[in-house]
């Protein structure tokens, strides 16, 4: 294949470099189209649009593959920790046991948050969407660490609010949590690793020992594996394009969690317990939700099938899936929301094999609807989104820094 492309405009010719990057996938560098053609492109939602030349993740939808760095998504979800998988998005490699601990005192040392925001949570109102709490309160953290607003400094004062964020993201959304509830806010235990801590400042309280269950630990890490990085996606996006103004970090990280709150993102686990919730409450034939899915003039949506970029099977949801099924089961929870997924999933295979097509929409429906329904009934005031929509801000947290300074 020739390495460049050419383009004919008014009988005029030029030649564009193609790029091939580390997967054998193609591209071609436009960078220089306006000032050699005076054109523009135009590319709504930038479907055929890469912002960027990246080392870190590799995703091709067609044939349901996800990769970081090289390693499948399914190997690092069966045999790594959440931490190793941060390190390696981060830094390149997988780390030895040196390098590991080192990267897991650094990111210890930071968990605590300054006792003066506590009063930023006195201010928010009981029942605040914890996405709209996190969001704040991650800007906040720009007015305690001052020097974070410098652009000119170095690598290493760039790579600690990195550390610093994947410490305290986990604590901030902990303390959402508890303000929702009215509990008092549980510090870290640096003593647990990422997770255990995590689950500890959630569910502890000071009356009663806490007793850290290995199963929900378990599913925990792979939550945060599996939504550790997603190539360019909208909040991946969102960080990019504030950081490119040098506003700092914890700013841009700020409005990356903003963009994941949307429904049509992250925000996706929330809208999927509420569509089901209401399918089940109201009690009406799946069928004529279907319908009104089918109905362009209805705003009704069903939410929940799939990532968009997988056009056969999202490689998350077999062990997504699996690990909601191992809580449930620890748990003991006969899960009504579960069964009008399973319901819904079984309307949608019918559909689909009345049609012959193949099994795609309705296969899609385990990704994103078992990405919650694992905590729905374990906590009050849809715990199940603050567990998933915090887990996955702390994976913004790290991936939209990793993005603006390594490649």
């Amino acid at each position: 294949m020739s390495d460049t492309a050419r383009l004919i405009l008014d009988g005029q010719e030029y030649e564009y470099p193609v790029l091939t990057g580390s997967e054998n996938e193609k591209a071609i560098d436009i960078s220089k189209l306006r000032g050699t053609t005076g054109y523009i492109t135009m590319d709504p939602g930038f479907k055929n649009t890469g912002s960027t030349q990246s080392g870190i993740t590799y995703l091709d939808g067609e044939n349901g593959i996800l990769r970081y760095r090289g390693y499948s998504i399914e190997e690092l979800a069966e045999k790594a920790s959440f931490m190793e998988v941060a390190y390696l998005l981060i830094y390149g490699d997988l780390p030895d046991r040196e390098r590991l601990d080192w990267f897991e005192g650094s990111v210890k040392m930071h968990t605590l948050v300054h006792e003066n925001m506590k009063r930023f949570f006195d201010a928010f109102p009981l029942g605040a969407h914890p996405m709209g709490m996190l969001s704040a309160m991650s800007s906040t953290l720009s007015t305690f660490y001052p020097d974070s607003q410098d652009p000119n400094r170095s690598m290493e004062d760039i790579e600690l609010p990195i550390h610093r964020l994947i410490a305290k993201l986990p604590t901030l959304a902990a303390q959402c949590y508890k303000h929702n509830m009215g509990h008092p806010m549980v510090y870290p235990a640096n003593d647990l690793s990422y997770t255990e801590n995590f689950l500890y400042m959630m569910f502890g309280l000071p009356t009663t020992d806490f007793e850290i269950d290995p199963v929900i630990d378990s599913a925990i890490n792979k939550l945060l594996i599996l939504h550790a990085d997603h190539e360019q996606n909208c909040s991946t996006s969102t960080v990019r394009i504030v950081g490119s103004s040098q506003a700092n970090l914890y700013s841009s990280i700020a409005s990356g969690i903003s963009a994941l709150w949307g429904p049509l993102h992250g925000g996706a686990n929330q809208a999927v317990i509420e569509m089901l919730e209401a399918i089940r409450a109201e009690g009406s034939p799946l069928q004529s939700w279907i319908d009104r899915a089918k109905d362009k003039t209805d705003s009704f949506r069903l939410m929940g099938f799939g990532h968009r970029v997988y056009k056969n099977f999202d490689p998350r949801a077999r062990i997504i899936k699996k690990a909601a099924d191992e809580v449930l089961g620890q748990l003991g929870i006969d899960d009504p929301v579960e069964s009008a997924r399973a319901e819904l999933k079984a309307a949608l295979l019918a559909i689909e094999e009345k049609a012959n097509v193949p099994r795609r929409v309705a296969v899609a429906t385990d990704r994103t609807i078992t990405d919650a329904r694992a905590f729905s009934q374990r906590n009050p005031a849809a715990a199940a989104t603050l567990v998933v929509a915090g887990a996955v801000a702390i994976g913004i947290g790290v991936w939209g820094l990793v993005r603006l300074y390594t490649r």
